[in-house]
């Protein structure tokens, strides 16, 4: 029950739990709260993955067991302030919108940075993102880490693209793939989570230069997947020798890696092209001049 204005809201609650491949003692506190949850009569249960499968493997998993009209996704990092479902679901009285994202207190370093709201551009054959400020409303994507989602329009987009994995992009890749199809997401200021960054399972997980390298090659499969319009397409082919010289030139191995992983792949990702375009409506232009 959420009261918002005096008047309460009856829902039921579901509560899943992805364990992915944890090494700690994640099982056995979920066990505990398992009893918890049963006590105050709320459905949860525990998935569990063998071995670490990365970030869109894993949500899928738990969306997929999901049964009701609206998924709130929440990462390991990520603490929820007292009241900050109320102003998400409010917005999906609109059926046009698929996904609503959180405001972000990020502790990062021993400051705090307010995120949560994207904006990107268009940029030497790449889209750019950035963090944009959080005093409006429109967004060019809902974090897979603190947002809420439609599971029937999540379902038919196809949820989160497992070739992303182990982790960045998926959620901007989702949300562009949203917005193409003609679909609406939005930025809720009100709905404030308290991300811990510095605590994240990637950087304790990964080495820098795998980061890295993983970032490069998913930037390639972003344009690759979703970007249609055709001048767009040849600006990425035209500035692809720049960057290539650029990372030669600095010793840049994470972009030449990543390239080259990204070109292991280009069967699949072609695949899932083919796939996607089917459900596109509006066009790549539109959807940048939104943002840049």
């Amino acid at each position: 029950v959420i009261e918002k204005s005096g008047k309460s809201l009856d829902l039921t609650i579901e509560v899943i739990i992805v364990d992915d491949g944890s090494t700690d003692e994640s099982l056995s506190v979920l066990d505990g709260l398992m009893d918890k949850a049963a006590s105050r009569h709320v459905s949860m249960q525990v998935l569990k993955n063998a071995q670490n499968k990365g970030f869109a493997p894993t949500v899928n998993k738990g969306v997929r067991v999901a049964t009701g009209d609206i998924i709130i996704l929440l990462n390991t990092d990520v603490l929820p302030r007292e009241g900050f479902l109320a102003p998400l679901l409010t917005h999906f009285s609109n059926p046009e919108v698929f996904a609503v994202g959180c405001m972000d207190e990020s502790r990062e370093k021993g400051k705090t940075v307010l995120r949560g709201r994207g904006l990107g551009e268009w940029k030497r054959g790449f889209l750019e993102h950035r963090r944009g400020e959080v005093d409006k409303s429109d967004t060019l994507w809902v974090s897979g880490g603190s947002g809420a989602f439609r599971k029937s329009i999540w379902d038919s987009l196809g949820g989160l693209c497992t070739l992303y994995a182990p982790f960045y992009w998926e959620d901007i890749d989702l949300s562009y793939r949203a917005q193409k199809a003609g679909y609406k997401i939005i930025f809720e200021n009100k709905s404030i989570v308290e991300h811990k960054h510095d605590s994240g399972s990637i950087k304790k997980a990964s080495t820098e230069e795998q980061i890295k390298v993983t970032a490069y090659r998913n930037q390639f499969f972003f344009v690759w997947l979703n970007i249609t319009d055709t001048t767009l397409l040849l600006s990425h082919i035209f500035w692809l020798p720049y960057h290539i010289g650029k990372a030669l030139k600095n010793n840049d191995s994470p972009f030449l890696k990543g390239l080259g992983q990204a070109m292991l792949h280009l069967g699949k990702v072609l695949q899932y092209r083919s796939r996607y375009k089917m459900l596109f409506s509006i066009s790549d232009k539109k959807i940048l001049s939104r943002y840049g």
